[in-house]
């Protein structure tokens, strides 16, 4: 059986994204691995053995096209509207909640927050299939 450990992007400033994921979600830097021409820093928190690696390309300087095929992390939180709260109150800029219903029962609660390289990341209310 397949087991999710990570998922990887790739950004233009390490500090700048470090800095967003530890103030938005708590994330740590669990390892730092600097290879010729790129380093990986793997980050993550408490709440799962799951990583988010961020892919620094030593020299660039443009920031990276998403194209259209890039769609969203996703994260769960116990309180979404404390979190929301919070994100502002950060200057992060998270998106207005949203609830989306399904056969007339709410399937889930939830906002879209932008990192400083663009990647959409969906914050939901910890509840049914999002746990």
């Amino acid at each position: 059986m397949a087991k999710a450990i990570h998922s990887m992007i790739r950004v233009l400033d390490e500090a700048r994204s470090v800095s967003f994921y530890k103030t938005a979600f708590g994330l740590e830097i669990a390892e730092r691995c600097p290879f010729d021409g790129f380093t990986l820093i793997y980050m993550s928190n408490d709440e799962a053995p799951f990583e988010l690696e961020l892919t620094v390309n030593d020299g660039r300087t443009q920031p990276y096209n998403l194209g259209d095929g890039y769609g969203h992390l996703a994260l769960t939180v116990d309180d979404l509207d404390a979190e929301h709260a919070r994100l502002k109150e950060a200057g992060l800029n998270p998106g207005d909640i949203k609830q989306m219903n399904k056969d007339g029962e709410l399937f889930g609660r939830f906002f879209f927050i932008t990192d400083p390289d663009g990647y959409k990341i969906e914050v939901l209310q910890r509840s049914g299939r999002f746990l």
